[in-house]
């Protein structure tokens, strides 16, 4: 909207020929860059500015938390904080990716709205809670179905109008960042593509959800994953730089990269609310949106290989889960339960049972999300 206003219509019509330096400034916002940065600042203004009068509606609204009685003692003490403040990160990022990215981008509004339709299963699993007041929404399978009707949206999108390449970009293995059919090695095709994309976008978004239990933590992690993953799509959108660090190139990538400026400025900001003692959660809606925007980020930009690595954490925490269910289910023999690997998890709560002190988990599981995008980072001299 913005761009449009300033750089196609002020800036061709009258700065070009203009010798004010406010007109010919305007120039900038032609840069890709100069745009991620102001959507960031803009997300991170709206997110500070709105929070405050955010919370107080979902507290008028009586949008409490409800906790689980399996859960921590201490955080039986949480129980009645504002949730489904994951609206604020949402309205956020939207207004700020409409301000300043171009909207002509089919990959811009195809991550848009995967973004909506995850937070709308997330809404929609926070609403049963609240009205129901319980700790448990939507049944798995609600879930898991909202989940793949996305995923299948989005590579239906990318096979009818997105010219998408169908090749696996794996790490490490130069040739595979061809794009060309004729010439690389790891095209798959559509079919088979739409259940990897199924796989990433149900993964990422359960990830974030079960890391999203402790106060700051899902939302610190994924300003840390988010803007490792900013760097990636605009490397992945330059030509240059995608040829130099053999990622393959997606020009249509470009725009993707201020709508995760945006996302980055929107969690600093909640985080301003979320941090230890929380005033407000994300509830599912933000904790479902932000996983199925790094999920739906890395498909387009072919990072799909380093998505583990940019969000470490979550993938930890997921697999604390499946371990422990497994195990359990595995080791059940008759009347007797099975064994548990963990005290509890996901894996934050392994370690609040062994007398870690919340802000403690919190303050070393970032240093991991540190330590992780930047490994995923180094990988791109390691090919």
């Amino acid at each position: 909207m913005l761009y449009y206003f300033l750089y196609q219509f002020i800036f061709q019509q009258y700065g070009k020929n203009s010798e004010s330096y406010i007109f010919k400034g305007l120039n900038v916002i032609q840069y890709v860059t100069f745009r991620t940065a102001l959507a960031a600042i803009t997300s991170l203004l709206i997110s500070l500015l709105l929070g405050g009068k955010v919370i107080r509606k979902l507290a008028d609204l009586k949008f409490g938390q409800e906790i689980r009685e399996e859960g921590p003692a201490s955080h039986q003490e949480k129980r009645g904080t504002p949730t489904m403040g994951g609206v604020l990160i949402i309205g956020s990022v939207f207004l700020s990716t409409i301000l300043w990215a171009r909207p002509d981008s089919l990959y811009l509004w195809i991550a848009l709205g995967a973004t909506t339709l995850f937070a709308a299963v997330g809404f929609a699993d926070d609403w049963i809670k609240i009205v129901k007041k319980r700790s448990l929404g939507l049944t798995g399978r609600q879930k898991l179905a909202g989940q793949l009707i996305t995923a299948l949206l989005v590579w239906g999108v990318l096979w009818a109008w997105g010219n998408y390449p169908w090749n696996l970009s794996i790490p490490f293995i130069k040739a595979t960042a061809e794009a060309n059919q004729a010439l690389s090695i790891s095209w798959v095709g559509p079919i088979i593509y739409f259940f990897f994309i199924a796989f990433i976008l149900l993964g990422s978004s359960n990830a974030v959800n079960l890391t999203d239990g402790l106060d700051g933590l899902a939302i610190s992690v994924t300003f840390i994953a988010m803007s490792a993953l900013t760097g990636l799509t605009y490397i992945a959108s330059d030509a240059r730089w995608a040829e130099r660090l053999d990622i393959t190139h997606n020009p249509a990538s470009a725009e993707l990269t201020v709508f995760c400026g945006a996302m980055v400025g929107a969690s600093l900001g909640f985080l301003w609310y979320n941090a230890p003692p929380a005033e407000v959660f994300m509830g599912d809606v933000g904790s479902l949106a932000i996983g199925g925007a790094l999920g739906t980020v890395a498909i387009l930009t072919k990072q799909e290989f380093l998505l583990p690595f940019i969000g470490g954490v979550f993938i930890i925490e997921a697999l604390s889960v499946m371990l422990q269910v497994s195990v359990f289910k595995l080791t059940k023999r008759g009347g007797q339960p099975g064994r548990r690997i963990f005290k509890m998890t996901p894996l934050h709560h392994h370690f609040e049972m062994t007398g870690w002190k919340e802000p403690k988990i919190v303050f070393r599981f970032v240093i991991v999300a540190i330590l992780f995008a930047l490994l995923s980072l180094t990988t791109l001299k390691l090919r």
